[in-house]
């Protein structure tokens, strides 16, 4: 059974002669219930001289299809429009997010034709045409929405933004700066910033897009984000290399028996008790020596602390 209900079938020749070829596979196909071997072929009008079917002509077949309930007559309807999908979704292509698919858009549009053919009124007054044309495009629009998490509001922004940069690249014959442009939204800097990081966190795209950087080049998105990992980070690094040569020194200062507790307690792991044994002195003994090369290192380093509280 095909997705509308009925069994796939051979496509009738005369629609075949009508197209110049035969019905092709994807959307179209799926939509339609087209048999497996079928094709649909969208010719522009550089490549048929074909005419546009008129508005009358339209209603007559409507009206047959209302009459006799044929699919196959629907059908007709359904390819002499498609070209209308497919010319209002790519007028939207340039608004499209890069995570869309044009495919997905065009499905969506089709089934909105469908939809539009079954539920066509001409007592209403507005052609075929005109009624399809609005409910391709709003069902267009409300996928759009519908695959976008953001809100409209920060769309809004968005719009604004870029009218607002646009004006005055065209005006001064640059790109506006950061606090330029707060001042020709009327907003401050910080809450254009705000602005630009949701903006940014909306939009789902490869990291390798290129992008344009605040002094005007051109470079990937993920140069432009901050590491979070603050190993990556050169002056923490330099600070951490700094901070273990300084502590690699006072512990040479140690006496032996205290650098003996310090690694056998936490480089080796062992408890108290077990290092107490391996130097033949009781567990508060070792507690003792433990506390003791802990102040000795404290006081050693405490010129340093700004420094090792920086490294962690």
């Amino acid at each position: 059974m095909g997705l509308l209900g009925e069994r796939p079938r051979d496509y009738p020749e005369s629609v075949i002669k009508e197209l110049g070829s035969r019905p092709d596979t994807g959307p179209v196909r799926q939509i339609l219930s087209l048999p497996q071997g079928a094709s649909f072929v969208m010719k522009s009008a550089s490549t048929t001289s074909r005419r546009r079917v008129s508005a009358d002509e339209a209603l007559a077949l409507w009206t047959e299809y209302k009459r006799t309930n044929d699919v196959q007559v629907r059908n007709r309807l359904v390819m002499t429009f498609a070209p209308l999908v497919k010319y209002i979704v790519f007028k939207k292509v340039r608004e499209l997010p890069a995570r869309c698919e044009v495919e997905d858009f065009i499905s969506c549009g089709l089934e909105a034709l469908i939809a539009s053919i079954d539920r066509y009124d001409p007592a209403k007054g507005a052609t075929l045409e005109q009624f399809a044309w609005t409910r391709i495009h709003g069902a267009v629009l409300d996928e759009l929405r519908r695959q976008d998490w953001a809100p409209r509001s920060l769309r809004r922004w968005e719009r604004d933004i870029s009218k607002a940069r646009d004006q005055f690249t065209a005006i001064h014959g640059r790109r506006p700066t950061r606090e330029e442009l707060a001042d020709s939204l009327a907003i401050s800097v910080d809450a254009l910033r705000r602005r630009e990081d949701d903006i940014s966190v909306s939009d789902v795209t490869s990291l390798n897009t290129l992008v344009i950087s605040d002094d005007e080049t051109t470079v990937e998105r993920i140069d432009t984000l901050a590491a979070g990992d603050e190993r990556l980070d050169p002056e923490h690094a330099t600070a951490t290399e700094e901070g273990k040569d300084k502590f690699r020194v006072a512990f040479e200062r140690l006496p032996q028996r205290e650098r003996e507790v310090a690694v056998l307690l936490y480089v080796k792991n062992l408890t108290l008790r077990e290092i107490g044994d391996i130097l033949g002195v009781s567990e508060s003994r070792v507690c003792q020596i433990h506390s003791q090369l802990k102040r000795t290192l404290k006081q050693q380093l405490s010129e340093d602390a700004l420094l090792f509280s920086a490294v962690g």
